[in-house]
């Protein structure tokens, strides 16, 4: 049918426990007021009887099969009175006598006292037949009311219906959706305005940020290409030093890393549809590129790079963004490390980057992906790691750190679910001096 969880399925389960409860309610008061007009049937036709055969000289005893009369007086008392009768004071009580039951009244007159039964089994079988409807009704009322919410359900919830499939349905790119035209002026009507008040919003909000995507990115990209190629020009003189050059060359590598990191930020803001639009990378490629490109942080302190590519696997997604994953896993290493080693391990499932360098505070670990936050040794912004966990969370992987303080840092990324294929190389281990 539908889900438990559904609106169809509690609208449908609370109208039939609404006509579970009113037809259990109203087939109990039913039998408990038939129940009590038989009980004072019986009494009227016991007192009825009392009057006539008490205005008697002598008390007769009911000539009626039903009924039966007895009296207890100085002047006459009547023989057989039964036991269990014989010491209830005056009143109207329910008596079994035997395998009979019966109403009883006991009633004083002038100085005797009288018990008139009447025989109840007929009664008692006349409620039982009539309680079997009742709960013959009941049940029919209950499966009534089970098919009956189920109708209604469907019928109530068909605009809630229509209201979520146009919503499942639209696309970040529809302006045309009108989610009023499906709906009546009702409760649902008016959270069909309210959606397409906010959707409104919403598109307003869209287009600016498209706006500002394009403007950010053809103003950044133009002015950095100005200065890539006016470094390129200057490189191309001869009379620079070679303090220059290196000058030069540091001012090409951040422009590059800008236009790098321009590039992988509007990735990042783009929806994320599918994996169709992305197409496979290969991780050892790339981080081999990335540990070049970054072995000139070492500089002249005695740090020594090893790289371990255990495995070749190709992964499906944007190669701007691996980068900065890799990336900024080398470079945080190198910068925290004065001297040692720092290792880079691939594997078919996961990467590793482990350094000797200063290590963290157990409070610092806690927080070291948290953006904008930033360590006591660290000279950064506090984004790269956070940039990081980003791209992780964007495509699955799950990112990991260990550090203790003044013995390094280990982080390792698990993409195992996003896999693709995998080859293993047969020398494990390569060592960069």
């Amino acid at each position: 049918m539908f889900p438990t969880n559904s609106l169809r399925y509690r609208v449908a389960f609370y109208y039939a426990l609404f006509g579970a409860g009113l037809s259990i309610l109203l087939s109990t008061g039913v039998y408990l007021t038939i129940q009590e007009i038989g009980h004072r049937l019986m009494d009227q036709i016991l007192v009825g009887e009392l009057f006539e055969h008490a205005s008697e000289d002598v008390f007769v005893p009911p000539n009626i099969k039903s009924i039966r009369g007895y009296i207890l007086s100085k002047a006459q008392t009547s023989n057989n009175i039964p036991p269990e009768i014989i010491k209830l004071q005056p009143g109207k009580y329910n008596v079994h006598i035997g395998k009979a039951d019966y109403r009883t009244l006991v009633a004083d007159v002038g100085d005797a006292r009288y018990f008139m039964l009447f025989n109840s089994v007929s009664q008692h079988y006349q409620e039982a037949v009539f309680l079997n409807y009742m709960v013959y009704f009941a049940i029919f009322m209950i499966i009534s009311s089970s098919i009956g919410g189920v109708l209604l359900a469907k019928r109530v919830t068909a605009s809630v219906s229509r209201l979520a499939r146009q919503v499942g349905q639209a696309r970040p790119g529809d302006t045309e959706l009108s989610l009023v035209e499906l709906t009546s002026n009702d409760e649902v009507g008016e959270l069909a305005r309210a959606f397409d008040r906010y959707l409104s919003r919403l598109r307003k909000f869209i287009e600016r940020e498209n706006y500002f995507t394009a403007d950010v990115s053809h103003e950044l990209r133009t002015p950095l290409a100005i200065v890539l190629g006016t470094v390129e020009v200057l490189e191309q003189d001869d009379t620079l030093s070679e303090k220059q050059q290196e000058r030069l060359a540091r001012i090409r590598r951040a422009a590059q890393d800008m236009i790098d990191l321009t590039a992988a930020l509007l990735l990042m803001a783009r929806e994320r549809q599918n994996d169709t639009e992305e197409q496979p990378c290969n991780v050892a490629e790339v981080a081999l590129a990335c540990i070049e490109k970054h072995r000139h942080l070492i500089g002249d302190r005695p740090i020594r790079m090893e790289v371990e590519l255990a495995a070749d696997p190709d992964l499906v997604v944007e190669r701007p963004l691996l980068e900065i994953v890799i990336g900024n896993l080398i470079r945080n290493a190198l910068f925290n490390t004065k001297s040692g080693v720092v290792t880079f391990r691939l594997e078919a499932t996961r990467l590793v980057v482990r350094d000797t360098g200063v290590g963290m505070r157990p409070e610092e670990l806690a927080r070291a992906l948290e953006r904008y936050y930033k360590g006591a040794s660290s000279a950064g912004a506090g984004v790269g790691l956070s940039l990081v966990k980003r791209i992780c969370d964007r495509y699955g992987w799950r990112i990991s750190l260990e550090s203790q303080e003044g013995r390094g840092t280990m982080a390792e990324i698990d993409f195992s679910e996003r896999r693709s294929t995998s080859r293993t190389f047969a020398n494990e281990s390569e060592v960069d001096q």
